[in-house]
């Protein structure tokens, strides 16, 4: 039977001379610091993060808004129309 292309039954001679050099070897920031540490890192990543958001104008927020708004009303209208049909429904039906 032939392996899968990708498959990892049988690692590469490449991978496991590799694996054998990093065996020695711990984690590189995260085996080096504390928990405390590694709770630091963390929030440095989340606000390096955060700067790179496009965050939107004060205009396109009220336009997002909006829309938001007038769609949830829209669906609200649409389903309290669908549950009056079948509220009708049922009272023909049943009675």
């Amino acid at each position: 039977m032939t392996d899968a292309v990708g498959s990892i039954d049988m690692p590469d001679a490449e991978d496991e001379a590799q694996d054998s050099k990093k065996k020695g070897r711990k984690g590189g920031k995260r085996g080096k610091k504390g928990p405390l540490g590694r709770l630091a890192l963390f929030y440095r990543q989340i606000v390096a993060e955060l700067r790179k958001v496009v965050w939107p104008t004060r205009g396109q927020l009220s336009t997002y808004t909006t829309v938001v708004i007038i769609f949830v009303v829209v669906m609200i209208g649409l389903v309290t129309v669908i549950d009056y049909g079948f509220q009708q429904a049922v009272k023909y039906i049943f009675g």
